[in-house]
């Protein structure tokens, strides 16, 4: 088969040369130069298809990667530039240094917090030292091309074109960048939910001051006086930190013998931001003999992040694992820049950071850097964990020294079987903060959680926690151990490729299961009948509660599977049946409560009495879905939301919680419980404020605005058990929800018939292009509202065929 490919892309290639300077199907502005390419520079074909999706045909990786780098900056030059505005620690400069950070690469409150982190990471030469690592602790030489590629063909965008995105068209902080740049980024990616969450502390961490008393404790007043952290606190906060909806997914793999043929199916919907840095982007990659897959990438990226070949399958879904730790330091009572490890002094390394300010003097600011890694001096700006003259706290993040995230998705692209994701996986161990599903052409299915975690056991965490670690470490996971004694170092597995984090026999994996689905709950039960236990805590929980997500995606994907003969128009209908778990479970009971209030009235929290009949018959005939024709669907969700926050989850239902029976309880909506009836009269109240009818349909207020044209938006809140996630903004005074700014991303439903290729409908629901101008700006986003699907040209014929086919080779200019 592969040599059959080679022939029909090396023909391809020779018709796609000629055929670029033919205006039928020549690139925009195209020039002569890039009709007469040059032969001595990095080069590649580029064949769009319809919705602007780029197939990328390279000789090798370096231009692959060029190709890469090309077509991102082409459709996403300022979203990518702004990015490296950020690593290169510039934004203070620009942007100004109280200016909010965006988050795309970290949770940095402010500009010059992000500038103090990611310019401490550049003049440390964290990069560097990593990069002459060899593989597989290292890039290998695969990646390491296409990383230089990509730099190479982001430059080239630049030289040869004209910005015309108005958010950064004319603007001074746009520059070429290095592979280095291209490293840096897939770096911060990668340990965006370890240091990168902890950026602010990281930066504003300093020493007590005040002269130390006998005790060894400072002065009254100074910041070195004794205080002891909450535990329960650091445990909530820590709970909080890692389980926030900044990033999520849904993903669920068939075994063959579910599926209509005996081949494997993939539905992969992961949850991502809708603007910025952390948006998918869509595309083809093919070496001819070497390498051919799709997928989407995240931006910046030169491999496909979640993606399919003619033999596999595969998605992500971000995990319950914690992927850093605590160690608490015990500090020389003289020096609080100096703590013991076995009684031996050890100073802090001292990293004194400058960053320029936009019209204003430059801030030089100061970091303390540990064996562990950074001091920090608390989990949020409500927890606390002080730096005191006998105390300090320093993060472990393993995924911080992780470069292997590229390599692991590019044998991921390679693959031509689950077994091959797993070999994968356990030579490279580079997945950060995410789940592994998997399926494939032979009819196998695959779960795995084999990612970058810090080496906490279970029998560490018993000998080594501090006081503080016993309390966190059972409830949230995160490990707080004594960072003074030497036998609770991290340790190694004998098959880690690193020192501190798990060896693959340690990885939460399900095999060949019927079905096997992951809704960012734990590995415990991602198939309700072969439930997976044994693990570390640290990897996540076994026999808890789970969320309404988890809870609905199980019984929909159970009942798929007991069905059998599943198609891939079955992995898009389960996508779109926007099917709301928590309106099955209580829209009943809400409607009947709502019939029995004295007089049809309710108590808001203000005090107001509010008539609420209306929504009694409203939640009564609503159809339990979030489709944009739905009617009481806002009002449940509306209401839902204000009942979380009124209810403790322990009161929230009659029915506990059974371990015994995790998909069906907790259930049986408590409408006696406190808080009730002022949640109902609080969401009718509100929609009647602005002027929405209590039975309006879902999507005349819910939608994002376009070019000026308003399109309804399916789906709804993880919190109410929806698949189709979608996160949208409350603004009343505008209609009701209006902008996106998170939720379902990039869409596949993947299978295989007996051709050689495979059967794939794709979505990449915010469309390709952020730039307003682009025709791909919101064209996919059209069909998202209307339910749609893309049908994936993978083969030569079907992209041959396409009639938006437009070919551009791009290549490099460079100087003689």
């Amino acid at each position: 088969m592969r040599s059959r490919l080679r022939r029909l892309v090396l023909g391809a290639t020779a018709l796609f040369t000629a055929a670029s300077a033919l205006p039928a199907v020549a690139a925009p502005h195209q020039g002569r130069a890039e009709q007469h390419p040059s032969r001595d520079g990095m080069s590649a074909v580029i064949r769009y298809t319809e919705y602007g999706i780029p197939h990328i045909l390279a000789k090798n990786y370096a231009d692959l990667g060029f190709g890469t780098g090309w077509a991102q900056a082409a459709d996403e030059v300022c979203t990518l530039a702004d990015g490296f505005v950020t690593l290169r620690g510039e934004r203070s400069r620009y942007f100004g240094a109280d200016a909010a950070a965006g988050g795309e690469l970290s949770s940095a409150r402010t500009n010059l917090a992000s500038d103090l982190y990611f310019r401490g990471v550049r003049e440390s030469r964290t990069v560097e030292k990593l990069l002459a690592e060899p593989a597989p602790t290292g890039p290998s030489r695969e990646v390491r091309a296409m990383m230089r590629g990509w730099a190479a063909g982001y430059n080239a965008w630049l030289q040869q074109r004209k910005i015309t995105d108005p958010a950064c068209a004319g603007a001074s902080w746009i520059r070429p960048v290095t592979a280095l740049d291209v490293v840096a980024r897939g770096l911060a990616i990668a340990s965006i939910s370890g240091e990168g969450r902890f950026v602010d502390t990281i930066t504003a961490a300093q020493p007590p001051t005040g002269p130390a008393t006998a005790s060894g404790t400072r002065s009254p007043g100074s910041s070195g006086s004794a205080r002891t952290p909450d535990a329960k606190a650091v445990a909530k906060a820590a709970e909080e930190l890692w389980g926030d909806p900044g990033m999520g997914s849904n993903a669920v793999a068939f075994r063959g013998d579910t599926t209509a043929n005996g081949r494997g199916l993939l539905l992969g919907n992961p949850h991502y931001p809708w603007q910025g840095g952390r948006r998918f982007w869509q595309s083809q990659q093919t070496i001819p003999g070497e390498l051919n897959v799709s997928g989407g990438s995240l931006l910046g990226t030169p491999a496909i992040s979640m993606g399919f070949n003619a033999h596999v399958a595969w998605s992500h879904t971000v995990s319950t694992g914690v992927p850093a730790n605590l160690h608490q330091l015990t500090l020389d009572p003289a020096d609080p820049t100096t703590y013991l490890v076995d009684g031996k002094p050890e100073r802090m390394t001292k990293r004194t950071v400058r960053v320029a300010v936009k019209d204003g003097t430059p801030v030089t600011r100061t970091q303390w850097w540990t064996r562990y890694g950074p001091v920090v001096t608390s989990l949020n700006s409500q927890v606390p964990l002080p730096w005191t003259a006998k105390t300090a706290y320093a993060l472990h993040d393993p995924n911080a020294a992780n470069l292997r995230f590229a390599d692991t998705s590019l044998g991921f692209s390679k693959a031509r079987s689950t077994g091959d994701i797993m070999a994968s996986l356990d030579r490279h161990q580079g997945i950060p903060w995410v789940n592994t599903l998997a399926a494939d052409r032979a009819g196998h299915s695959l779960f795995t959680q084999s990612q970058v975690l810090p080496r906490i056991t279970d029998e560490l965490a018993e000998r080594c926690s501090t006081e503080l670690g016993r309390t966190t470490y059972p409830a949230s996971g995160i490990a707080v151990l004594d960072g003074s004694r030497g036998d609770c170092a991290l340790g190694s597995d004998p098959d880690a490729v690193a020192p501190g984090i798990f060896g693959p026999a340690r990885m939460p994996t399900l095999k060949d299961a019927p079905y096997a689905e992951n809704s960012n709950g734990p590995a415990w039960m991602t198939n309700a009948d072969r439930p997976i236990t044994g693990y570390e805590r640290v990897f996540g929980t076994v026999g808890t509660p789970l969320g309404l997500r988890t809870r609905g995606g199980i019984e929909d994907v159970a009942a798929m599977a007991e069905r059998g003969g599943l198609t891939v128009r079955d992995l898009q209908r389960q996508q779109f049946a926007n099917r709301v778990p928590a309106g099955d479970l209580a829209a009943g009971d809400v409607a009947r409560a709502c019939a029995a209030l004295t007089g049809g009235t309710a108590t808001g929290s203000d005090g107001k009495t509010v008539d609420v009949s209306e929504a009694c018959g409203v939640l009564k005939a609503w159809d339990r879905t979030m489709d944009t024709g739905s009617r009481g669907a806002l009002l449940f969700d509306r209401f839902w939301r204000k009942l979380e926050q009124a209810v403790p989850q322990d009161r929230l239902w009659k029915v506990p919680f059974s371990a015994a029976d995790p998909v069906r309880t907790p259930n049986t909506l408590n409408t006696d419980a406190p808080g009730f009836t002022g949640a109902l009269a609080d969401a009718v109240a509100e929609l009647r404020a602005a002027g929405i009818a209590l039975d309006a349909p879902l999507g005349a207020h819910q939608f994002v605005v376009r070019g000026g044209e308003r399109l309804p938006v399916p789906g709804g809140a993880g919190r109410l058990g929806v698949w189709n996630v979608i996160e949208p903004t409350w603004d009343a005074a505008a209609g009701g929800y209006s902008e996106v700014p998170f939720g379902s991303s990039h869409l596949q439903a993947v299978g295989w018939d007996d051709s050689r290729c495979p059967v794939a409908r794709t979505l990449l629901t915010y469309s390709q292009s952020s730039n307003p101008k682009s025709p791909h700006f919101a064209d996919q986003t059209r069909l998202f509202s209307g339910e749609k699907w893309v049908s994936s040209r993978f083969c030569e014929k079907d992209i041959l065929s396409s009639p938006k086919l437009r070919v551009v080779r791009v290549h490099e200019h460079r100087n003689r």
